[in-house]
């Protein structure tokens, strides 16, 4: 009766397990912030982005059901170590610091740092913002961009918790200058809510790659998600969600 019973529950968790695809149904947590083009909302209110659809197409490869889970940026590290997440997937870039803490995959995304102002500002280069105030995002590539250039080294500085946020400021005169993401600036400034602010000509911070972040001992969910990324630029499917996002050119699959 016992081993009737044993092989009753094996062959039920074997329907379960073929039920959710080979046994492969655990949830990937994936710690973001909103970042258009990468992770936003769209007009209808659906959750869109290039790391959003490229999150989901690499989790459908993997048989992982993706959960986005907002975090705060400045705490990327200990959200992860906590467990709170699986991996920060949400336009990372890769610096020594985070390569020494966390498993990072492979680069795919070219980037650098930009000092958005005021259209009618009249600012020309970072010179001229040597005494005014700027922001940046708190733990972000362009907070560490500010401190690093001899100009915006002397200005005030103010962290804020959002980049968008810093595009407020500069928009109601809070702030002189923002420094943040080309890829960003790129797709809100100079339109909509954010007509009247520019990119200031000229003026690249850094040059730097954007990976996604596991923790240190999580190295083959790391080589797991590299083969399914290289799959998904072998067969099309990144290209396609670049050029949906005006990503085409920062793509490092093309700079090739």
């Amino acid at each position: 009766m016992k081993k009737m019973l044993v092989f009753a529950l094996v062959g039920l968790m074997c329907l379960s397990l073929m039920a959710c695809g080979g046994g492969k149904h655990e949830t990937m947590k994936i710690g973001f912030t909103y970042f258009e083009p990468m992770n936003y909302l769209d007009d209808q209110g659906k959750f869109v982005g290039f790391e959003t659809e490229f999150a989901e197409a690499v989790c459908k490869k993997l048989g992982y059901t993706p959960e986005f889970v907002e975090i705060n940026w400045d705490s990327k590290t200990m959200e992860l170590a906590s467990g709170n997440i699986d991996c920060i997937w949400n336009g990372m870039t890769i610096t020594p610091e985070l390569s020494e803490a966390l498993s990072i995959s492979d680069p795919y995304i070219k980037n650098y740092q930009v000092v958005v102002i005021r259209a009618d500002s009249g600012y020309a280069s970072t010179a001229d913002l040597a005494q005014k105030t700027v922001e940046a995002e708190a733990g972000s590539a362009g907070e560490t961009a500010v401190a690093a250039d001899e100009s915006l080294a002397q200005a005030t500085y103010i962290s804020v918790t959002k980049q968008t946020d810093a595009l407020l400021e500069v928009k109601t005169g809070a702030a002189d200058a923002a420094v943040m993401d080309y890829v960003l600036a790129n797709a809100l400034v100079g339109q909509g809510d954010y007509a009247d602010l520019a990119i200031m000509a000229g003026v690249e911070l850094s040059v730097e790659e954007y990976g996604i972040g596991f923790r240190k001992e999580d190295t083959k969910l790391t080589a797991d998600v590299n083969k399914a990324m290289q799959e998904l630029i072998d067969d099309g499917t990144l290209g396609a969600l670049a050029d949906k996002y005006g990503l085409t050119d920062q793509l490092l699959a093309n700079q090739k």
